[in-house]
């Protein structure tokens, strides 16, 4: 099992975990919890040994290997089969002494080794790393490719399928949800229901957490402490803790109140004074209570619109795409205030397409749409994140949307999103993702919007500003079409979904529930597909298919020298990135007298993750229009 006592850590001068005691046991699963910067990743990085406790210990059964997901990944030569299969150690060892002995006649090693391969089901290995790869999203062609190929996003996907082959005793996952789709998320799900190791999760998605964890540890005031239960059992708890906790601070103080008068009014008193001073004696006994506090108390509302014409917004008989590549055909679809739309879909299936279709951010290749005169729209995504001005305050993005507010009531709006006092003044530059997000979600607000069309608007939110969000959005009063790997978001936003993919988008009957089985169905009807595609009976003219296939990687060609520029760029900056960070990891930095140093890094590492997302997000874009074209349906 896993032991902390007395565990204290610290960040430079800033403590995030104080005097915390607590036991993991072996196989349990747990999920890490508590408001973004509470200390969560650095006590993932004691768990490593990165990180040496400043007080106390953290003690893990000695021979236990311990998996986690690497937040780089080289350019590297090797497929992406490969590369995850790296993540068995131990099944690369005893083949590379297989190796060995065959080169040397060493059968009788041989034998031994074999043994220990079938021992570890070493033979099994390529298919279940194959089986990863396609539950993360990877096509069987795709599992040849590269792994320099692959953008950064991907890349994760492959950083994960690394560790979840590993076999390790203890994996320690920090958010990996954020680089998937919905259907790699429920995959992932039933993966981890299954891992028998010992897990620690770090996830803002309470229903990923509701189903595959069975207690919390929750950092909160610099304190760890551990829930049994789910996260849902875990709120209850919480619940249930902060009102006991209320109830007793304010007992508390009143009693102080009726001591402390008694004392400043006899204290000079001779016949009193021996009361006095009993009562001052008992003030001081008493236990020091807090107040019952919730961090990250966001409050933000939709503000009714002015006025709801009927119908917001319509797309008629048309076609969504990029170019002369067509995405989706003949699509249907009438917005009305009231309608709460959730759109279901592998990734790559053009989700994102009709949004932007419907957002006007792109122009339709065929057909009509409608929108609604004095028509807002509430449109966020990760590019709205990149358009934010790098260079102004979110007090000034507030008064730059808002000409008519103060710098109070700039100020006040902001604080509903979480800036308090110099948070109102960090440049969007040095912004963290939630932050962005956060901004963007205030900026949408002030408009007014009849509709909100919302791109995985809580990748980056914590999960009491995702708690907030959804309030908001169970009362707001127009329409919303919403994008969500956040199960619990759109299970409580939305009425209705509709199915995105072979190129349409349809109404889809069932919940997501419905949705992991149709997943399931539609696995087996690809895969009876793909073998009837491969069966020697069919008649296929060859040498047509290669001319047709030639055409179409010509029509490609531009578009794959853009992917190799934007791979150069990203894999430049990424290196950047990494020099950046393993200055700003020496705990010295934070004790030097340059400050404006710091500050210049700090400013350089946010810029730099920023070009890395708007180049990735222009990458996967890229790579969209070229599936398309390859890939025709």
């Amino acid at each position: 099992m896993i032991t902390a006592q007395g565990l204290h850590v610290f960040r430079g001068a800033k403590a995030l975990i104080t005097d915390a005691t607590f036991t993991i046991h072996a196989s349990h699963k747990v999920g890490l919890v508590g408001a973004n910067g509470c200390g969560k990743s650095s006590l993932f990085s004691v768990f490593l040994t990165q990180l040496q406790p400043d007080k106390g210990e953290l003690k893990l059964p000695s021979g236990w290997t311990i998996a986690t997901v690497k937040q780089e990944t080289p350019a590297l030569d090797c497929s992406a089969l490969d590369y995850v299969i790296d993540g068995d150690t131990e099944y690369r060892a005893i083949e590379k002494q297989l190796d060995e002995a065959r080169e040397n006649g060493n059968g009788n090693l041989e034998a031994t080794l074999l043994n220990q391969l079938d021992t570890i089901n070493g033979y099994s290995l390529p298919a279940r790393a194959g089986e990863l790869l396609h539950g993360l999203g990877f096509s069987q062609q795709e599992l040849s490719n590269p792994v320099k190929s692959f953008s950064g996003g991907w890349r994760m996907r492959l950083n994960l399928a690394q560790a979840l082959i590993s076999r390790a005793d203890l994996m320690l996952l920090d958010e990996p949800t954020n680089h998937l789709d919905l259907d790699a998320v429920i995959w992932l799900q039933r993966w981890l229901k299954r891992y028998d190791g010992t897990l620690v999760l770090i996830s803002h998605d309470r229903d990923f957490l509701d189903d595959v964890v069975g207690q919390i540890l929750h950092i909160e005031h610099q304190k760890a402490k551990l829930y049994s239960g789910n996260y849902s059992a875990f709120e209850r708890q919480r619940a249930e803790h902060l009102a006991q906790q209320d109830a007793a601070y304010q007992k508390q103080q009143r009693e102080i109140s009726h001591l402390t008068k008694f004392v400043d009014r006899f204290r000079a008193k001779a016949s009193k004074a021996k009361q006095a001073q009993s009562r001052l004696k008992r003030l001081q006994k008493l236990p020091d209570l807090a107040p019952a506090h919730v961090d990250s108390q966001f409050t933000f509302n939709f503000a009714k619109p002015d006025h709801l014409p009927y119908p917001l917004l319509s797309l008629t008989d048309s076609n969504c795409g990029y170019g002369d590549v067509i995405i989706l055909n003949d699509i249907n679809i009438t917005l009305v205030p009231g309608s709460r739309i959730g759109l279901l879909g592998r990734n790559g299936a053009g989700k994102s397409t009709l949004i932007k279709s419907l957002a006007g951010e792109i122009e339709l290749l065929k057909g009509q749409r409608f929108c609604a005169q004095e028509l807002n729209i509430g449109y966020f995504s990760q590019h709205q994140l990149e358009q934010l001005h790098a260079n102004s305050t979110a007090v000034e993005h507030i008064l730059r949307a808002k000409p008519d507010f103060g710098e109070l009531d700039a100020r006040s709006h902001l604080g509903s999103f979480g800036f308090s006092g110099d948070q109102a003044l960090a440049l969007a530059s040095t912004m963290s993702g939630g932050e962005k997000a956060r901004l963007v979600l205030a900026l949408i607000v002030l408009e007014k919007p009849q509709l909100l069309l919302l791109d995985e608007p809580t990748n980056h939110l914590d999960l009491e500003m995702r708690q907030a969000l959804v309030m908001a959005l169970q009362d707001f009063e127009g329409a919303i079409i919403l994008i969500a790997h956040d199960r619990y978001l759109l299970e409580s936003c939305v009425d209705e979904f509709w199915l995105v993919g072979q190129g349409k988008a349809s109404e889809f009957s069932g919940d997501i529930d419905d949705y992991q089985q149709w997943l399931n169905d539609d696995k087996k009807a690809s895969t009876a597909k793909a073998n009837e595609q491969k069966s020697p009976t069919t008649n296929i003219d060859k040498k047509q298919q290669r001319q047709q296939q030639a055409e179409l990687r010509k029509k490609a060609a531009p578009l794959k020298k853009l992917v190799d520029k934007i791979n150069q760029k990203m894999e430049k900056w990424q290196e950047e990135l990494e020099e950046i960070e393993a200055i700003l990891a020496d705990g010295g930095i934070y004790q030097s007298d340059d400050k404006e140093k710091l500050q210049s890094l700090l400013k350089q590492q946010a810029k730099l993750a920023d070009d890395i997302a708007e180049a990735e997000m222009e990458w996967l874009d890229l790579e969209e229009k070229i599936d398309e074209i390859l890939n025709p349906s």
